[in-house]
């Protein structure tokens, strides 16, 4: 498959690590995201994943060989042609070969052949990650200006637990585009974000809640920081930060509400992703609510309705966007929502759809807008980041565009 114009190229190194599986869902999720992926397996790796995976993930074959590639100079070629390398994951062997200069195998003399930024992503046990060698070899690195993106503590291969587990594919990911994109067309325009759901106090150990996980808001933030803008990100979800973006950690609608308000003048585009409660109990109990103490009577009262208000509040210029989970009637509610909202674009989606909606990594969105309706295929959450953000800046270029 060629290069497709205007797709940025990226090298996706997998060395031979038990977590190489994970460079399955990092392969598949680049490409989602619109990245031509060329995979790099060593001989190491395809002990643990098959080259035919990659192959049938990726934009181009799996080469492997230094030798039995049609080029005579395939690491010439590829390190010529990339314009990110990504060694996800980086054992500590490839770090001592690499560090050392060596270039005895595709990967490695692919890394001496190119100028393109390098990200490595290192994943071992912990004793091998805290040893003095490995330590050293990294440092060697970073000052030669490579990008690491530093593993986890979690389980690791064998039943132990500790740091050294790789990044999860979503942090990688984003480190990548986020290097791929830079300075890009967000550069210098300021975005705010929210996502998940809020959680309204009952008592001291109970709330009302909802199903959202926050992924869609946090893809969103990290699309855009990824497209260079400076991004904050509002989020009542457990979900990891993202990657380059300022997050501010709320729990009820309340103090989803102070932080949004309080962020939004300073914005270029307004991103309301998050999922608030509708309503929450007018008065928390002070103590833990007991079947001893009998059937509780809750009053409930709304939520302040917080994307209205920021529509109501907005600056001159600004771009607003809400987004509308819906069981039923999905396209009417999300235009009438658009026009009593105030917003400039409404994200619809139907959680009943599969695939779509609360705690998947994929959706299924129709954007709307004053001009119309455009609905979008399945596709990861991420994909669907870049399009609303796509749609967002189409408007902020729009300076006839009324409030």
């Amino acid at each position: 498959m060629s290069n497709q114009p205007g797709r940025p190229r990226l090298v996706l190194g997998v060395t031979g690590g038990i977590s190489a599986y994970k460079a399955i869902e990092v392969c598949r999720r680049l490409v989602d995201a619109g990245v031509h992926v060329v995979p790099v397996l060593t001989q190491d790796a395809a002990r643990f994943v098959t080259p035919l995976t990659f192959s049938a993930l990726a934009s181009e074959p799996v080469q492997t060989s230094l030798f039995d590639a049609a080029s005579p100079i395939p690491h010439t070629v590829l390190g010529q042609g990339a314009d990110l390398v990504l060694v996800a994951p980086a054992t500590a062997h490839f770090l001592a070969r690499y560090a050392a200069g060596l270039a005895d195998d595709l990967l490695s003399a692919t890394l001496l052949a190119t100028r393109a930024p390098v990200v490595v992503c290192p994943a071992m046990h912990t004793e091998m990650w805290e040893h003095a060698s490995v330590r050293e070899n990294l440092a060697t690195l970073a000052r030669r200006g490579v990008h690491i993106v530093p593993p986890e503590d979690g389980h690791l291969a064998g039943g132990d637990s500790g740091p050294g587990r790789l990044a999860e594919p979503a942090i990688i990911v984003a480190a990548a585009l986020s290097m791929l994109h830079a300075g890009d067309d967000l550069a210098g325009r300021r975005v705010l974000v929210s996502a998940g759901g809020t959680r309204e106090p009952l008592d001291p150990v109970r709330f009302i809640s909802n199903r959202s996980s926050g992924k869609q808001g946090h893809a969103l933030a990290a699309a855009a920081a990824a497209r260079g803008a400076d991004v904050v990100l509002v989020t009542a979800s457990a979900l990891a930060d993202p990657a380059s973006v300022r997050v501010v950690r709320v729990e009820t609608a309340a103090e989803m509400e102070r932080a949004m308000l309080g962020e939004a003048a300073a914005a270029d585009i307004v991103i309301m992703a998050a999922a608030v409660a509708d309503f929450r109990p007018k008065e928390a109990a002070a103590r833990k609510l007991t079947k001893d103490d009998g059937l509780p009577e809750i009053v409930l009262e709304p939520t302040p309705d917080i994307v209205t208000e920021l529509a109501a509040r907005r600056p001159a210029g600004q771009v607003i966007v809400g987004f509308a989970a819906e069981t039923h009637d999905a396209l009417e509610r999300g235009r009438k929502k658009l026009g009593r909202k105030g917003v400039d674009l409404m994200i619809v989606n139907d959680v009943t759809m599969p695939g779509a909606g609360f705690n998947h990594d994929t959706n299924v969105v129709t954007i709307v807008s004053k001009g119309g309706a455009d609905s979008l295929p399945l596709a990861t959450k991420s994909a669907v980041a870049h399009a609303v953000l796509d749609r967002a800046l189409a408007l902020l270029d729009q300076p006839e565009r009324t409030q």
